[in-house]
């Protein structure tokens, strides 16, 4: 974070952002914190932050996933997990564990039914989220992928100044708006002091079943020109995919290939 200065030419203290970060439970150990972010809603956020995840756990890993996106919680649908958390010792609440290990807390975990609206507050948003980062059993999870509400309001900034991000990953779409959300979200980054791994453009192509031709639905992609522009690295580009779509719906993701985040998961790693 730049320095600044008052009319006298003196420099005014800046607020340390560690002094922001909430504290994990003496019970937890979580390694490694990815963001998963955006500048608007409908790009897909969800869907890689769900098969980010399951690359890193396929890679051997122990994996979690904090669902952020209070009042959208999509992550629970995508594993075919339905139900409510459980509290350990009284006083942590215990994430649900996907059948491949993956272990997982979100709002939709945590209301009588899952179809229940959230009408919350942004303050009362925020406070869910630092609980379920502070008062949950995280138990010796080596990455932790953040899905992220879209945007760079109070929620968003909730997560970069309460959370120790290790980096984040930026997810876009090929529509002429890509610039415009990169741009936002890679300025919220660098005001935050927070390192951004790279871009993923999701829907970039829909592959012809018959001759394998990549057809661009939104039309010509301008991610190359943009991360160029604002200097960061392209991770994927990631098909519309019928069987990925039919997959998630079924709470299949698990097990839905997706080699396109072969490099992002690469990453992730050296992050």
């Amino acid at each position: 974070m730049a320095d600044k200065y008052n009319e006298h030419g003196r420099k005014i203290p800046q607020p340390d952002p560690k002094n922001f970060l909430a504290p994990l439970a003496p019970e937890s150990s979580v390694k490694k914190v990815i963001g998963i972010v955006s500048g608007k809603g409908g790009v897909g956020k969800s869907l890689v932050t769900s098969l980010m995840a399951c690359k890193m756990r396929q890679r051997g890993y122990n994996v979690g996933i904090l669902d952020a996106d209070i009042t959208g919680p999509s992550i629970p649908k995508s594993f075919g997990i339905t139900g409510q958390l459980t509290v350990a010792n009284e006083k942590l609440l215990v994430p649900r564990e996907s059948e491949t290990g993956i272990h997982i807390i979100s709002a939709n975990l945590v209301l009588e039914k899952e179809t229940e609206p959230v009408i919350w507050r942004g303050p009362v948003v925020s406070g869910v989220i630092k609980q379920f980062w502070s008062e949950a059993l995280w138990q010796d999870i080596d990455y932790m992928f953040v899905d992220m509400p879209p945007g760079t309001g109070d929620v968003p900034l909730t997560v970069f100044q309460s959370l120790p991000l290790a980096g984040i990953i930026i997810v876009t779409s090929p529509q002429e708006l890509v610039s415009m959300i990169v741009a936002k979200a890679v300025n919220m980054a660098k005001k935050m002091n927070v390192p951004i791994l790279g871009v993923v453009e999701n829907m970039s192509y829909l592959e012809c079943p018959h001759c394998g031709e990549k057809i661009p639905v939104f039309g010509e992609s301008h991610l190359d020109e943009t991360a160029s522009e604002y200097g960061v690295n392209i991770l994927a580009r990631m098909p519309m995919n019928v069987e990925t779509a039919k997959m998630v719906d079924q709470g299949k993701v698990e097990y839905v290939e997706a080699p396109w985040l072969d490099k992002a998961a690469d990453c992730v790693e050296k992050a």
